[in-house]
Formats: structure tokens, C-alpha cells, sequence
């Protein structure tokens, strides 16, 4: 009888697993679309404008190494399962987009789903490139195909372990959690203020980063009409992307001209992008028109903040004057800040304009997920290059510090001048070496600012 219940039991492990398996094949052969078509890849003035969407898909920054060809893919990206390598998108027949028709171009930007039918990874942000518009899809496809010099470039498999390297579950997440859908405008805007939400919702991605991500990796909410967690914040790579909505440690207390400043440069008077947001404004929002940066900073000013975030009150500054006055010393916080910090960030915390960032008052500094002050501290840093600044600059990283000593000068910094956020325990610090040491080295490469 057992021996009946054990065949029995195996037999029916085994025709879930083929049904599985091969339902995920009939769910991508059915979402592929195949019948469309598109041959009018020299147009000249079609070509520009795919240059420029490519742009605002900031496809670029993922597909481009340090120091390779545009676009010939191998960037290491680190995802909950593993490794994963961005893929060649030149048009070389080989190895990389080449033989790819419109219709299996189409599929994969905004599907996820490769020529030979197997789903993508949600590394490639499909689920926000939905909404492009297919007149939008052909300029890309005419500008990938006729401009991009073709890279012979061969992509390493991702380094994900067995059963998780399986694509065929692919099928089923994309068919649960990347539905096809049209961006929806919110009601009664402006034209700039629809012309924002959708660069925000759709080519640029920004909920890629900056929304929070359930258990199966989607995306909480794709725009505000889903729930709150909409770009309200998200831990990725280590580094904390903030809230982008208006309460305090987001945007809230940015003005309509800092937030522009900063997509077209990485720089604001007390700010400067750091980490994987670096590599977004140099390949991408600085090359877009004033207008569409006008645009974004329009509809990112116009969320509300996260329900729930309290609004904290100004601390009154006694730090500079203790900095100042050498009256630091039983402060072991205060004293590597006076060490290594007070030379560029200064000893009112203000930094140098457009140079070295503020650190008092900085919604990057303060926000309530110390991953990104943390991780800086250890990597480093590089801004963007950009047309406004003449020069970038660097913070060198301090990983030769103990835990302790991390923990200490990045709570003194949390908490010093006005600011008022947690205190950094040793063990956050020993939690984000443990990240750094599990990336990739071409990971911890980008993670100091050093992509092309």
C-alpha cells in the first residue's frame, strides 16, 4: 500500500512539474506577438527619436560596462537568486540583437520575452516599458538596428543556482504580476503633468528602484493609482533608493527648481546623486529636453507624502559648535567625522555648494533605511559627469574603519546639526559588508560611481 501511495505521489509530482513547465511555454507562445511588423528602420528623422527614447529608457547605464562598446551588454546585476548579466542589445547577428525582428524586439522590451520564447528576468524593466507606445518601440528598434555599432560580445549565463536558474517560472510571474496594459493619465492634469507621469511611470523606471518590492519581486504598485507604497522608498543593491513623494526625507522639501537641477545635473546647492543613481543622470536625464525634465520635476512635486511618515521638527545645532571648539573628544562619532569627514563636508555640516554635499539636512542622510549612508561610507562615491559642472568629484571609501567605527560617524552624522534619524548599529555595518562582498566585482565596480 505505502509502496502504491510513494508511485503514486511521484507520478503526480511529476505531472505538476510537466504541466508547470509546460504551461509556461503555452503562457509565452500566447503573449508573444508575432503578427506585427515594421520595416522602415532608415528613416533618418525616426532613427533620432529612438536615439533619444533609448535615452529616457536609460537603456545604456544596464547595458554598457565600465569602459566597453554602448550597449554590448555584461553588466553584473544582483537580483535575490543570484547574478544577473545584462545582455548584448547591439546588432550584431551572433551574439547579440541582430536577427531579431521588429515583432521579437517589441516582445522583448515590452513583454520580456526573448526570441526563442523564453521569458526575461524582471531585471529588464518590462513591467514599466508597457506603456511605451509601439510608434515609440519602432524608433528604438530602427535606432538599435542602424546605429549602434554591432559588439561580438559574449554574454556569461547568469551565475544563479539550480533550481532558480530555471526560466520557465518566468512564464508564470510574468502572467501573475506583468500584466500588458496602456498608461492611464491622472485625471484633471496639466499636459506637463501627464507628459511627467508617464516618463516617470514608464520609460524611465523609476519604480523600478524606488518602490518597494513584495515577495515575488513585483513591484508593490506601478503608478499612484495602486497602493501608497508607490515610490515611497526601496532597499536595491544595498543602496537605499529614497521616496520620491513629499514627505520630509523624500521630496518634500525640495523646491520645483531643485528637483530639475538635479535630474539634468546629479547636483543640487546641498545634494549630489551617488551610487546607481550616478550612472541614471550621466547616460540618461541629462540628455533630456528642459522640457521633459520640467515635466518630471512637475509630476514628482505633485505627490502627496507616504501616509504614516511623521514630520520631525529642526533640531537646534549644537554640533558645529562642538566640532569648532574642540569639545568632541568623549564623542568617538565626532572625532572620525573630524577626521576624515570635516575637510570637505565642513564643520556646520553644510558641505561646499555644488562640491561637497550637505550632510545636515541631507533627505538622503535622514531617511529611516541607513543602507545608503552605510554602503557610501565603505565604497565611495563618484557624481555624474554632466554640461553644467566643469569638474566631478569623488569620496574615497573608508572600509579599513572597524564596524563600530562606521557605526559610530555615520550616527553622528544621522544625528548631528538639525538632523534626527536612527542610530547605525555595528551589526548594520557588518550586514553591509557581508552585501558588498556578494556582489560581483563589476557590481562593487558601479557601486563607487565608476560606470562609463
Amino acid at each position: 500500500m505505502n509502496r502504491k501511495l510513494i508511485v503514486s505521489g511521484v507520478i503526480l509530482i511529476i505531472t505538476g512539474a510537466v504541466v508547470a513547465i509546460g504551461g509556461g511555454s503555452v503562457l509565452t507562445h500566447f503573449r508573444a506577438e508575432n503578427d506585427v511588423a515594421f520595416t522602415d528602420t532608415h528613416n533618418a528623422e525616426l532613427i533620432k527619436r529612438g536615439e533619444y527614447i533609448a535615452r529616457t529608457s536609460d537603456c545604456v547605464a544596464c547595458h554598457t560596462p565600465p569602459g566597453e562598446a554602448p550597449y554590448s551588454g555584461g553588466l553584473a546585476m544582483q537580483s535575490p537568486v543570484g547574478t544577473i548579466y545584462s545582455t548584448n542589445i547591439t546588432p550584431d547577428k551572433h551574439h547579440g540583437i541582430g536577427d531579431y525582428s521588429y515583432a521579437d524586439f517589441r516582445n522583448a522590451v515590452k513583454l520580456g520575452i526573448r526570441k526563442d520564447g523564453t521569458p526575461l528576468y524582471p531585471a529588464m524593466p518590462f513591467p514599466s516599458y508597457q506603456i511605451i507606445p509601439d510608434k515609440d518601440i519602432e524608433a528604438m528598434y530602427a535606432y538599435f538596428m542602424t546605429s549602434v555599432p554591432a559588439s561580438d560580445k559574449v554574454i556569461p549565463p547568469p551565475a544563479i543556482p539550480w533550481p532558480l536558474n530555471m526560466r520557465w517560472p518566468m512564464a508564470w510571474w510574468q502572467f501573475l504580476f506583468s500584466r500588458e496594459r496602456q498608461f492611464v493619465p491622472p485625471r484633471n492634469a496639466s499636459d506637463q503633468l501627464i507628459r511627467g507621469a508617464y516618463l516617470v511611470e514608464g520609460p524611465e523606471h523609476c519604480g523600478a528602484c524606488h518602490t518597494p518590492r513584495n515577495i515575488f519581486f513585483q513591484e508593490k504598485a506601478m503608478s499612484m493609482s495602486g497602493d501608497n507604497s508607490y515610490l515611497s522608498g526601496a532597499v536595491m543593491e544595498g543602496w537605499y533608493a529614497k521616496s520620491l513623494r513629499g514627505d520630509d526625507t523624500g521630496l518634500g522639501k525640495w523646491s520645483q527648481a531643485e528637483t530639475e537641477d538635479f535630474l539634468k545635473t546629479g547636483r543640487t546647492a546641498n545634494s549630489a546623486a551617488y551610487g546607481m543613481m550616478a550612472p541614471i543622470i550621466e547616460h540618461s536625464t541629462r540628455f533630456l529636453s528642459d522640457e521633459d525634465i520640467r515635466s518630471m520635476a512637475v509630476y514628482l512635486k505633485s505627490l502627496p507624502p507616504v501616509a504614516g511618515i511623521p514630520v520631525k521638527k529642526q533640531k537646534a545645532d549644537k554640533t558645529t559648535t562642538i566640532l569648532d571648539n574642540g569639545s568632541y573628544l568623549s564623542d568617538r562619532g565626532a572625532v572620525i567625522y573630524k577626521e576624515y569627514c570635516s575637510v570637505c563636508h565642513r564643520s556646520n555640516g553644510n558641505g561646499v555648494e555644488r562640491i561637497f554635499p550637505a550632510l545636515n539636512g541631507n533627505t538622503s542622510v535622514i531617511t529611516r533605511d541607513p543602507s545608503s549612508v552605510i554602503q557610501i561610507t565603505l565604497t565611495g562615491g563618484k557624481m555624474p559627469e554632466n554640461d553644467k559642472d566643469p569638474m566631478t568629484f569623488a569620496m574615497p571609501g573608508f572600509s579599513r574603519l572597524s564596524n563600530e567605527d562606521v557605526a559610530s560617524v555615520t550616527t553622528f552624522i544621522r544625528q548631528g546639526w538639525g538632523n534626527d534619524a536612527q542610530a547605525v548599529s555595528p551589526e548594520d555595518v557588518a550586514k553591509m559588508r557581508d552585501i558588498i562582498l556578494s556582489k560581483d566585482a563589476d557590481i562593487k565596480t558601479d557601486a563607487q560611481g565608476d560606470r562609463p
